[in-house]
C-alpha cells in the first residue's frame, strides 16, 4: 500500500508512432480501414460458424473464439491510437493505462492459450481420429474455452498488480502508442530489475512453453501423415497450414518483446504494430481464403438471405 499512496502521476504521455505529424495523417487512413475491415471480417466469421449447422464442431468453436478474441485485441489499443494520430498531445489517465495493459494482457494470453488449444484438436482429429468424437466433445471444448480465459485473467492480474505496486513520481512519457508492461515500468521511482525479470519470467514461460508445445504438435502431425491417403494429406496440410502460419504471425512478435530483459530497440514499434493492428486483421482472411467449408458456409448464408 505504501508504494500506492507515493503515486502522484495521473496521466500518461504518448510519443506515439512517430513525431512527424505529416506521416501520422498519413497513417491514420490505412490504419483506419485495417481496424474496421478487423472488425467486419472477424465478425463475419464468428455470425457463419454461430449461424452454420455444417460449421458446428470443435475446430470452428475454437475459431470462432479466436475471431472474437482477435475483435477484443485490436479494440483494445487500435482505438486510442488513430486517436492519438490525430492530437498533437496524446494522452492517457493512469487509471485509463493501467485498464489498458489489463485486458491487452489477457486477451494476448487468451489467444496464446486458444492457439494452442487449437493445435491440440488438429493433432487429436489427425493422429487419433477414432477417439476425437470422445475426446474433444463438446463440453470438453467448453471446459477448455473457460480454462483459457481463467488462465488469461490469472496471468494478466499477474502483469498488471507488478505493475501498479510501483510509484510513479513522474516522468511521464511512454514511447509507444499504448500502455504495456515494459514501457510503464521503466517510468516507476524505484529500482525495477526485480519485477522486470518477474514479468519477464511471466510472460516469457507462458509464450515460449506454449510455442513449444504447438511445435512439437505440429511435429507430430507432420509425421503422421505419412500414414494418411493422398486426400487426408492434402487436408490436414491445408489445416494445419493455416493454423501454423497463425501461431508464427502472432507468437514472433510476442517472444521478441516479451521474453528478452529491459531493453528497448527502434524496431519495437513496428513490432508492436504488427501484432496489435495487423495479426488480427490478417486472421480471419488466412482462415477464409485457405478453408473452402468457411467460404461455401459464407455463399449459403449470403444465398439463404437474398431469398428470404
Amino acid at each position: 500500500m505504501g508504494a500506492l499512496n507515493q503515486t502522484r502521476v495521473t496521466e500518461f504521455v504518448f510519443l506515439g508512432l512517430t513525431d512527424n505529424w505529416v506521416l501520422e495523417i498519413l497513417f491514420f487512413i490505412p490504419f483506419t480501414v485495417t481496424y474496421v475491415l478487423t472488425l467486419l471480417g472477424n465478425a463475419i466469421i464468428v455470425v457463419t460458424i454461430v449461424f452454420s449447422p455444417r460449421l458446428h464442431t470443435p475446430m470452428y468453436f475454437f475459431l470462432s473464439n479466436l475471431s472474437f478474441i482477435d475483435i477484443c485485441h485490436s479494440s483494445v489499443t487500435v482505438p486510442k491510437m488513430l486517436e492519438g494520430l490525430l492530437l498533437e498531445r496524446k494522452t492517457i489517465s493512469f487509471d485509463n493505462c493501467i485498464a489498458q495493459l489489463f485486458f491487452l494482457h489477457l486477451f494476448a494470453c487468451a489467444e496464446i492459450f486458444l492457439l494452442t488449444i487449437m493445435a491440440y484438436d488438429r493433432y487429436v482429429a489427425i493422429c487419433i481420429p477414432l477417439h476425437y468424437p470422445t475426446v474433444m466433445n463438446m463440453k470438453v471444448c467448453v471446459q477448455l474455452v473457460v480454462a483459457l480465459w481463467v488462465g488469461g485473467t490469472i496471468h494478466s492480474l499477474v502483469q498488471t498488480f507488478l505493475t501498479i505496486r510501483l510509484p510513479y513520481c513522474g516522468p511521464n512519457v511512454i514511447d509507444s502508442y499504448f500502455c504495456d508492461v515494459p514501457p510503464v515500468i521503466k517510468l516507476a521511482c524505484t529500482d525495477t530489475y526485480l519485477t522486470g525479470i518477474l514479468i519477464v519470467s511471466n510472460s516469457g514461460t507462458i509464450s515460449l512453453t506454449c510455442f513449444l508445445a504447438l511445435v512439437t504438435s505440429y511435429t507430430v502431425i507432420l509425421f503422421s501423415l505419412r500414414k494418411q491417403s493422398a486426400e487426408g494429406r492434402r487436408k490436414a496440410l491445408s489445416t494445419c497450414s493455416s493454423h501454423f502460419m497463425v501461431v508464427a504471425l502472432f507468437f514472433g512478435p510476442c517472444i521478441f518483446i516479451y521474453t528478452r530483459p529491459d531493453t528497448s530497440f527502434s524496431i519495437d514499434k513496428v513490432v508492436s504494430v504488427f501484432y496489435t493492428v495487423v495479426t488480427p486483421l490478417l486472421n480471419p482472411l488466412i482462415y477464409t481464403l485457405r478453408n473452402e467449408e468457411v467460404k461455401n458456409a459464407m455463399k449459403h448464408l449470403r444465398q439463404r438471405r437474398i431469398c428470404s
